[in-house]
């Protein structure tokens, strides 16, 4: 069977001139969302899903993000090819794929032990070479900082100190902020040591950022 077929890679054409509709601008990006095969990260029965600008659900209460918020997220970030990058919440695998795109340095932290396995065998099938790890990831991972960037893929309470800790000087930080029905995108810059700069941007809904710095805490 072919695991990307050209009818695959057509649905991703028009799912990327639809994301550019929708005012996704960095080419880079969109790109890197054409390299991506999605519809690996579905199961057979529900691959018709896979480009559809829409969240789908993985199980464990869990879902592979809409690629219009893979986009806007991913854009943000400002991505360099040497960026050192942590993303929380590694999910299904896709949005860490799409980094992949873009710096070979990821590193991913998945809270939950059935998808990080789930997920692990999935990446190691297609060759992606993330650093993944199985930990709360609102409290990052302190043994592999600083990065230059940080991507949270789940709805926060607050913006968890350790994430910006673990920042470097120039560093940016995007996560969604809010409640437990709609979040605020954040970008949070490290200025120095101490000064941080804060920008807002749309509304989403993510689901919810479990840990000690999350949710839980």
């Amino acid at each position: 069977m072919d695991l990307d077929s050209y009818r695959h890679r057509g649905q991703r054409r028009a799912l990327a001139a639809k994301l550019r509709r929708k005012g996704i601008r960095d080419e880079q990006v969109l790109t890197a969302l054409l390299a991506v095969p999605r519809h690996q990260f579905f199961e057979p029965a529900f691959q018709a899903h896979a480009y559809q600008d829409k969240a789908f659900p993985i199980g464990e209460g869990q879902t592979i993000s809409q690629p219009y918020t893979v986009a806007y997220q991913t854009e943000l970030l400002r991505l360099a090819p040497t960026d050192r990058v942590l993303e929380i919440g590694t999910g299904s695998g896709y949005q860490c794929c799409v980094l992949l795109q873009l710096t070979s340095q990821v590193f991913s932290i998945e809270y939950n032990q059935v998808l990080f396995e789930r997920t692990r065998r999935r990446l190691a099938t297609m060759h992606q070479p993330a650093h993944l790890f199985c930990g709360d990831g609102s409290l990052g991972l302190p043994a592999h900082a600083p990065f230059d960037k940080i991507l949270v893929t789940a709805g926060s309470p607050t913006i968890p100190r350790p994430l910006l800790r673990q920042l470097r000087v120039g560093g940016a930080l995007v996560i969604p902020v809010g409640d437990a029905q709609t979040q605020r995108m954040l970008r949070v810059v490290r200025e120095s040591e101490e000064e941080f700069v804060r920008e807002e941007f749309e509304t989403f809904r993510f689901v919810p950022l479990l840990g000690r710095a999350g949710w839980e805490g």
